[in-house]
């Protein structure tokens, strides 16, 4: 699978990672099953958060035999230095490893979240004090919910690592929230290592939910595969973080090592097909 430098990270990440939301809410033997259908396909790259169910339970019996094949992004969701601090130390004890290679603050979605992020007591005290004693090499950030908040974070500070969504949802209907190409410009400007997410996004949910996914996600092949193409031709994205529902995973690998460039007249008919068929953006509502 091919593989691109994650920014300042240097990280060669495969263009398309272990999105650690999907073992978190399968059993082991199923996340087991999962995390070798990963490996062999060359993953090398794992995001994942305390809040993705039993997550860093299910994958710890991995990091403690393989962690040396793995570059792991973790998250928190703790604002204050002493909230992250503690969390981070949790994170690590429950994954089996003694560091992680990139941690990030977790869906930041107002700039009130980012200011109380950087302020003083803010997470980013304990975050800089984990740098320092190597138990993070890097620092990210990531939102679900508006662009211009993480553009913003990238101004005020110099984060190694960003991960937005990026996919031909949000350019079916752009706006300001949702555009996610000048966020893009941004990262790629300052050598900021990008992680997309909801590549396969559809829309919000609208009936039954039949997959774990709090959007619909598209489980036909050829769209994902097209889905796929596009988000990892966008100008500066690095990988792509796969879903929670490990039943779409072994489509999404089949597309990931078969991936080649969209050109530009294929970008806008891929454009044109998701408005006819009534792909939407999640934010804004």
């Amino acid at each position: 699978m091919e593989k691109r430098r994650l920014g300042r990270t240097g990280h060669q990440a495969t263009i398309l990672t272990m999105g650690g939301c999907g073992p978190g809410y399968v059993s082991q033997e199923e996340a087991d099953e999962a995390v070798k259908l990963v490996m062999e396909h060359g993953i090398n790259t794992i995001d994942v958060a305390p809040s993705y169910g039993e997550a860093e339970a299910r994958l710890r019996p991995w990091i403690e035999k393989y962690r040396d094949r793995f570059f792991i992004t973790e998250k928190t969701l703790k604002r204050t230095k002493k909230e992250a601090w503690e969390e981070l130390n949790r994170s690590l004890e429950r994954l089996g490893t003694d560091h992680f290679d990139v941690y990030q603050f977790h869906a930041v979605a107002t700039l009130a979240e980012l200011k109380q992020i950087l302020g003083k007591g803010g997470a980013m005290e304990a975050f800089k004090e984990a740098k320092e004693t190597d138990l993070i090499g890097h620092i990210g950030i990531t939102g679900h919910e508006d662009m211009r908040v993480l553009a913003k974070a990238l101004e005020l500070f110099d984060f190694e690592t960003v991960l937005a969504p990026v996919n031909v949802a949000s350019l079916a209907l752009p706006s300001p929230v949702n555009d996610f190409r000048p966020l893009l410009k941004m990262a790629k400007d300052r050598d900021v290592g990008v992680i997309a997410i909801k590549a396969i996004s559809k829309r919000r949910w609208a009936g039954e939910k039949r997959y774990n996914t709090w959007y619909e996600p598209l489980d036909d092949a050829k769209e994902i595969e097209t889905a796929i193409r596009f988000a990892l031709s966008q100008d500066g994205v690095t990988t792509y973080s796969m879903p929670c529902d490990i039943r779409l995973w072994p489509t999404l690998l089949e597309s990931g090592e078969k991936f080649r460039k969209v050109d530009e007249k294929e970008r806008r008919r891929i454009i044109q097909y998701a408005r006819q068929q009534g792909f939407k953006p999640l934010f804004p509502e």
